[in-house]
């Protein structure tokens, strides 16, 4: 294809070749000059041609001094023509000043060979028509004006919604989009109603589903990069009862310099719906366990240990020990602190390692080795289901592995252990709520039994775009066409970010004096059917049901999985305590002495090694409050 040949060509040929196009177009434009002011089809004679030769040669000079080959031309707008006639204008100076210099101008008789002087007013006036026309037409043509029919009505037709500089940036960067045609602008200004940016027309918000219906609006692009979060969560409402896909212009710190791609606009999630605002870190409490400190990360390369990762990183620490049982989880987490490290010019060392919480005697050379100060435990197996048909497995996995690494924290003196957690473990209805709840008692029990360790336990609900979470398994049923499936139209769940719950779990553990659990505020719990249809919605899409046979997207309802509740909660008591962070609460919650709590373990180890399934479950009925397992 001619377009892509001429993309393919290296930048100093197509600067060449617009250098010509632009000589051909001032030697046609003195033609033209001497044509119209002739009023005949002009033939240069004797000294005539030196005037056609002058023209390209300043022609090209000026243009070249005034960064016009520098321009890239499917990149450039309106301000383009604004140097193209500032660099005219000097042209028709320059042009004028040669030619009095060389004597041409004189009378006007048909037959002599002198130079009109309308010649220098003319040809200007047509060189601008010229090249601004070549340029326009380059850039149609690059950008893909020109191609079919069937292509550009394919196109997103798009409304900004906003007026602000990060509005009029991203209506600048969209300029020469294939894929978006924009429409226009909304506002919640009455004032604005009507007026025009950059051509573009601003409509008024309570008019919208007119103007979807009437201008075939495909897309809405929010554009209000600052939104707090409780506004953000009144506008995604009620933009979901239109017919268009949403999408959203994140915090860009270099909007006021227009740099601005499509890349940069991201799709409608669930962190939108929550109408959280976020709470800067209290950066004494981030600090206290991690700067300067040794730390160390169990299950590093999972949701929450990764997270955790990067915020530590953050505090400077001296050592950041990565302790991972899955080599490729264990290397991609190391790669990415690996480049954070080097972009922020940090000196701490990064130390992967491979192990499991399983193996005491891995778990203590490394201790031993690195010697940690603060020991963040997020290694569990977290998937209700898998654990729910691997019974055993989740056990060992989620109490021994806590056991082994608190042990071994109390016998080497570690200051600060910090336990992730779950609201699954409060009257457990799954094994693996009940095995998150056992290992809680474990360090309860152990925050007695040490001086030295200070053991403290953070509960929060799901995250975000965690493995196995719920809204990447909506995301991806909606790109397949659904349908997307939910447990029961009932079904609710707390929800909180990875980002803000890696920062709580630091700030939680910072406040510990031993033994405490934890609580996080996960705002309102969220309807997981609203959810599904929220989700839709936004996304441009109907919901196909009785009501609407010919929708886009079912939402099929499958049923409770074995172990799953309706509704989580995340204290066990009535008694939370403030602390000192709004976003946490504290609880003290009952636990048996460890010597008592160590004897039942050793009951569930032996009734598990004899693989007898029903007393493993009444052993962990008489030890986890509440706990009442849905499975026969």
């Amino acid at each position: 294809m001619i377009k892509d040949y001429i993309l393919s060509l290296p930048r100093l040929t197509k600067q060449l070749i617009v250098a010509g196009f632009d000589a051909t177009m001032c030697l046609i434009s003195v033609w033209g000059a001497y044509s119209l002011r002739l009023d005949v089809i002009h033939h240069p004679i004797g000294s005539q041609l030196i005037v056609y030769t002058l023209s390209p040669v300043l022609g090209v000079s000026i243009f070249s001094f005034f960064g016009l080959y520098r321009a890239v031309f499917r990149y450039t707008g309106i301000s383009i023509l604004k140097s193209l006639s500032f660099a005219i204008a000097t042209h028709a100076a320059a042009f004028a000043l040669a030619l009095s210099f060389l004597g041409f101008f004189g009378h006007i008789p048909l037959q002599t060979q002198e130079v009109p002087v309308s010649i220098a007013i003319i040809s200007p006036i047509l060189l601008l028509i010229l090249c601004g026309g070549l340029r326009a037409s380059f850039q149609l043509y690059l950008t893909g004006i020109f191609e079919t029919r069937n292509s550009i009505h394919s196109k997103q037709r798009t409304l900004i919604y906003g007026t602000g500089l990060s509005a009029i940036q991203l209506a600048l960067g969209l300029e020469n989009s294939k894929k978006i045609t924009l429409l226009g602008f909304i506002d919640e200004d009455l004032k604005l109603s009507g007026r025009e940016i950059h051509g573009h027309q601003i409509f008024d918000t309570k008019k919208l589903p007119a103007i979807i219906e009437k201008m075939g609006v495909t897309d809405i692009i929010i554009a209000i990069p600052r939104l707090s979060g409780a506004h953000k969560t009144n506008l995604l409402r009620n933009l979901r009862f239109n017919p268009v896909h949403v999408r959203i212009l994140p915090e860009l710190d270099d909007l006021s310099s227009g740099n601005v791609r499509l890349d940069d606009l991201q799709e409608i999630d669930i962190s939108d719906l929550l109408g959280r605002d976020i709470i800067l870190p209290y950066f004494e409490l981030i600090n206290k366990d991690t700067r300067g400190k040794t730390v160390m990360i169990t299950g590093a390369g999972g949701s929450i240990g990764s997270e955790l990762t990067k915020q530590i990183l953050n505090s400077k620490p001296n050592k950041i020990i990565l302790y991972e049982q899955n080599e490729y989880s264990l290397y991609v987490i190391n790669q990415q602190l690996s480049l954070i490290k080097e972009n922020l010019n940090l000196q701490t060392q990064i130390l992967p390692t491979l192990g499991s919480v399983r193996d005491p005697k891995r778990l203590e050379d490394v201790i031993k080795l690195y010697n940690p100060e603060t020991v963040y435990h997020t290694a569990a197996y977290k998937h209700v289901p898998l654990v729910e048909d691997n019974p055993f497995e989740g056990i060992i996995n989620n109490v021994w592995g806590t056991l082994n690494v608190a042990s071994l924290a109390i016998k080497y003196n570690i200051q600060k252990f910090v336990l992730i957690s779950t609201d699954k473990a409060v009257r457990p209805t799954n094994v693996m709520g009940a095995s998150k709840r056992l290992a809680e008692m474990v360090l309860q029990a152990l925050s007695d039994e040490s001086s030295n360790t200070i053991f403290a336990i953070v509960r929060f609900g799901n995250v975000l775009d965690s493995s196995g979470s719920v809204v990447p398994l909506f995301r991806k049923q909606i790109s397949e066409g659904g349908p997307i499936t939910v447990t029961d139209t009932a079904v609710t769940r707390y929800f909180m970010t990875i980002p803000e719950a890696a920062q709580l779990v630091i700030q939680a553990g910072a406040m510990a004096n031993s033994g405490e659990v934890f609580l996080l505020d996960m705002g309102e719990p969220v309807k997981i059917y609203d959810l599904a249809l929220q989700m839709i919605e936004l996304s441009g899409l109907t919901i196909k049901n009785d009501n609407n046979p010919n929708g886009d997207i079912e939402i099929k309802i499958v049923g409770l999985r074995p172990g799953e509740k309706l509704y989580e909660e995340l204290l066990i008591g009535d008694n939370p305590q403030k602390t000192m962070h709004p976003k946490i609460m504290k609880a003290q919650e009952s636990y048996l002495p460890f010597k008592e709590l160590i004897l039942e373990i050793s009951k569930l180890s032996e009734a598990m090694d004899s693989d007898k399934l029903d007393e493993t479950f009444k052993i962990l009925k008489k030890l986890v409050h509440g706990f009442n397992p849905l499975r026969s």
